[in-house]
């Protein structure tokens, strides 16, 4: 019996799981994603590319039979990727970027079954949309040092929320991992949504 194992720290992905009703084991593959190599990929390459990288370095770590999910995300805005800003600066100037403009999504999945010796991949994108932002906004905002750490340096659970006008897609792609997409990944590898659910607390179906 498979245990559910998602290689991410990243606590909004868990979230993510834990209200569709999965509680996942964590394990952080700690994947290098500032390598060169992955720079010189589009967007959708990279997040594909690190996502596969990330569930094949926890495949390493693990032991016992297991569903290894593993995801990257960034945000496309005129054909660049916009990672985590990471200093406040760089968070102030993709702000003033975003501002009243619109980008993509791209968040790579990966998912690896050790027990049937299957792994599948898929991508999946959201059009965020902004509304214009005053400099006091996004002094304050940058200020909440929520923006250093998140990919293309917003939140659609957080406070950012009140300057996303509207998204056209899946919203908990925006989050960090696609609900529906993993849903329907999982049923190519030929699991009901109620059995993943089950071997995530341990149950077998």
């Amino acid at each position: 019996m498979p245990e559910i194992i998602l290689a991410s720290a990243s606590p909004s992905r868990k979230r993510l799981l834990q209200a569709a009703g999965i509680e996942p084991r964590i394990v952080v593959s700690n994947v290098d994603e500032d390598d060169p190599i992955y720079a010189a990929m589009n967007p959708r390459e990279m997040v594909l590319a690190l996502a596969i990288v990330k569930a094949h370095t926890v495949r390493e770590l693990v032991d016992e039979p297991a569903l290894i999910m593993a995801c990257d995300s960034t945000f496309e805005f005129a054909g660049q990727s916009l990672g985590k800003p990471v200093t406040p600066n760089k968070a102030v100037e993709r702000a003033r970027l975003l501002s009243g403009n619109s980008g993509l999504l791209h968040t790579g999945h990966c998912l690896i079954d050790t027990e049937k010796g299957v792994e599948i991949s898929d991508i999946a994108t959201t059009k965020v949309n902004f509304s214009k932002l005053s400099e006091e906004e996004i002094s304050d905002y940058v200020a909440s040092g929520e923006p250093l750490e998140v990919a293309g340096g917003f939140t659609l659970d957080g406070l950012s929320s009140p300057f996303i006008s509207s998204i056209a897609g899946d919203y908990t792609n925006v989050i960090g991992l696609s609900i529906p997409l993993l849903r329907a990944m999982t049923s190519r590898l030929g699991y009901s949504w109620r059995q993943v659910r089950l071997l995530s607390i341990g149950v077998s179906s």
